[in-house]
């Protein structure tokens, strides 16, 4: 008989354990669990590696993770929790992805939702701009830049730039007036008799 007054013997690792260390089971006599509760644990993990495997799936490797640390499921690193966000109805009051992880996702979705590209095309559109604002041609290329009216993205720009384009509403007008003004010829009427202003074309 596995069962004596001091514990139970589990049929897995053959040790002798307390009555504690067994889950429930009322089919058995003793109304405790052939198996321990490690035992069981370790059986149920190998049976769902197995399971995962054979439907051509990867499963994560268990890591040990030091007190004070939790391991990102999205880039495998082991951080301490200050790399982590607050999250009050997590079991450990954090997130599931560290703060790097969070950022990265929250640019690619942003760039989904709001211009309609991946990070990808964002790449290669600044690869093949050389890497500068398409305007300055001297700032690095950061911002994605759109046609307000149609959504369509024309380019990535610098910060300067780009909120130029946005303080100006992509008024072409005004951005001919900008460069004449430049050049120093300033849009001005011009009296022409008492009261009488003519508007420059």
């Amino acid at each position: 008989m596995s069962g004596t007054s001091d514990g139970k013997r589990c049929t897995g690792c053959k040790s002798l354990l307390p009555p504690a260390s067994f889950a429930a089971d009322r089919n058995r006599r003793d109304g405790l669990q052939v198996r321990c509760r490690q035992c069981i644990a370790e059986y149920s993990a190998q049976y769902y590696r197995r399971r995962q495997e054979a439907k051509g799936k990867k499963v994560r490797e268990d890591r040990d993770v030091p007190d004070g640390h939790k391991l990102c499921r999205t880039c495998g690193e082991v951080k301490p929790h200050g790399e982590w966000h607050r999250n009050s109805t997590a079991s450990d009051g954090l997130s599931t992805r560290c703060k790097a992880c969070r950022a990265v996702q929250g640019r690619q979705l942003h760039l989904k939702r709001s211009y309609g590209i991946t990070e990808a095309e964002r790449e290669q559109m600044i690869l093949l701009q050389g890497g500068v604002c398409s305007i300055c041609l001297s700032a690095p290329a950061v911002h994605v830049d759109h046609d307000h009216g149609t959504g369509k993205v024309r380019g990535v720009l610098c910060f300067n730039c780009n909120s130029a384009l946005g303080k100006l509403r992509d008024d072409r007008g005004a951005l001919r007036r900008a460069i004449a003004y430049l050049e120093g010829n300033s849009w001005k009427p011009t009296l022409v008799a008492s009261g009488v202003y003519r508007l420059p074309s």
